[in-house]
């Protein structure tokens, strides 16, 4: 088939990859979002996406709106007979929707009906979920609510981070996108309703959903760090500025320390919590690099009585 590939950030770059790689279908274009500021300097970047695609040659469509006309008017001129799409981050109108032959097929990774919307792998971790997976499914004017071709499961591990976890559903998904081409090529393959049942939403994480609560229980806090790392960041404060937190580890064995509260060993650094403390494995300070907690600890000389989230 010819395919018009739909994505955006570095977690759709395998699968365009494992499209490229393929025996059976062409990529012969690209749609991802415009060339977004970037850095101290603000200039333009294009979409990791876009640089692939540049690297092969294959022509690149940066619509601002794929509603716009003259997006429509070369997408019917490819004529593609399918739209495979992966974090593309925008809707598609009923118009973009009606002009490949199969339509626009999409790698979400979650297992639908479970967790519609932006963000389905960080919600997973804050659930606390053991399993989630990826699905192929035809894209309809609904959010993720299309019908489904195909599923992988993907376990949950206790230190996943969103990143982790995504990092690993692209690889996997990579093979379950290329095999439902195949399938829809072949006629083999008919999607199925979605169940009614079990719907949950996911829309994207905002940085006040990344802000630690410190008197949230400790499996609620390490929950949150892993599922805001890398994006959109976890967070407390710290004398008045923002300090990002990377990673933490709960210590049920430790006597428990007020919400909040900064304790500071020779190689470790404790945080009180609703429940018992949490380790600081790194953190970054406002303007700096992420660094180990303790040598944060050193450097600013955290004092008895001292709290995060001030």
């Amino acid at each position: 088939m010819r395919l018009v590939f739909a994505g955006t950030p570095e977690v759709a770059v395998p699968v365009l990859d494992a499209l490229l790689a393929s025996d059976r279908h062409q990529v012969v274009a690209v749609v991802t979002r415009p060339d977004a500021p970037a850095g101290r300097g603000r200039r333009l970047v294009a979409s990791p996406v876009a640089e692939r695609a540049a690297e092969e040659g294959i022509e690149i469509l940066r619509p601002r709106r794929p509603r716009d006309p003259d997006f429509l008017a070369r997408l019917t001129e490819i004529a593609p007979d399918c739209c495979p799409v992966v974090a593309y981050g925008a809707l598609l109108p009923k118009a973009a929707l009606e002009i490949p032959a199969h339509g626009w097929v999409n790698l979400h990774f979650s297992l639908l009906p479970a967790w519609r919307g932006a963000a389905p792998v960080q919600h997973a971790v804050l659930a606390g979920d053991e399993v989630t997976g990826a699905s192929t499914f035809q894209i309809e004017e609904g959010l993720d609510s299309g019908p489904v071709y195909g599923v992988l499961t993907e376990e949950i591990r206790p230190r996943d981070t969103s990143g982790d976890l995504l990092t690993r559903l692209a690889l996997a998904g990579s093979g379950l996108l290329a095999a439902t081409m195949d399938g829809i090529e072949d006629g083999a393959l008919s999607p199925r309703p979605q169940p009614a049942e079990g719907i949950s939403l996911a829309p994207k994480l905002t940085v006040d959903d990344a802000r630690v609560d410190w008197k949230a229980p400790a499996l609620r806090v390490d929950r949150v760090v892993r599922a805001c790392t890398p994006a959109p960041g976890a967070w407390t404060t710290f004398r008045g500025e923002r300090l990002k937190l990377r990673q933490v580890s709960p210590l049920p064995e430790r006597p428990a320390l007020a919400a909040g509260e900064l304790v500071a060993e020779k190689r470790a650094v404790l945080v009180g919590t609703g429940s018992h403390p949490v380790e600081l494995a790194w953190v970054q300070p406002q303007g700096r690099k992420p660094m180990p907690a303790a040598d944060w600890a050193r450097g600013v000389r955290v004092a008895e009585g001292e709290r995060l989230g001030d």
